[in-house]
């Protein structure tokens, strides 16, 4: 069974023996779950889960930073009188090779305010994003593959 279902599972099955359906019972029965099925699955010969549900918990973390910090970037520039905005287009190459992992990267990078993805290229190894606020191509493309890429691709099983 998928451990993540069985988590849910397991939270409703909490929230059925306390006999309370809210929000925090909910959230309370998914992390004892998450207990549970951390310890139990690497006796099924698995062992995945817990790592990826952290990894998820970083990149949420990751994203919602960087999601602040670029509306308060746009927001400041929108309430001084100078425009601090200096556009860019830049071709970011990419390590990512599947279409999944392709379209995360560049619909998460297209979600920060600030960046928008102009198109892929044809062999798929290459970005065209443009840019207000970075001037510096080098300094962007390593904040996209070390941060955003490389926080979104899987890593391999052990």
């Amino acid at each position: 069974m998928n451990a993540l279902l069985l988590n849910m599972l397991l939270a409703l099955v909490w929230m059925m023996a306390v006999g309370r359906f809210t929000f925090h019972q909910l959230l309370l029965g998914f992390l004892l779950g998450f207990l549970v099925v951390s310890v139990v699955e690497p006796l099924w010969g698995g062992g995945t889960y817990a790592r990826r549900v952290f990894r998820f918990v970083r990149f949420a973390g990751f994203f919602f930073w960087e999601l602040l910090l670029s509306s308060l970037r746009i927001a400041y520039d929108i309430v001084t009188p100078e425009l601090h905005a200096r556009p860019h287009i830049f071709a970011v190459p990419l390590d990512a090779r599947t279409d999944t992992e392709i379209t995360l990267v560049a619909n998460f990078l297209s979600l920060t305010p600030g960046t928008l993805l102009l198109d892929v290229s044809t062999d798929q190894r290459t970005l065209y994003v443009h840019t207000m606020y970075t001037e510096n191509r080098e300094r962007f493309i390593t904040e996209v593959k070390q941060g955003l890429e490389a926080r979104r691709l899987p890593v391999p099983d052990p």
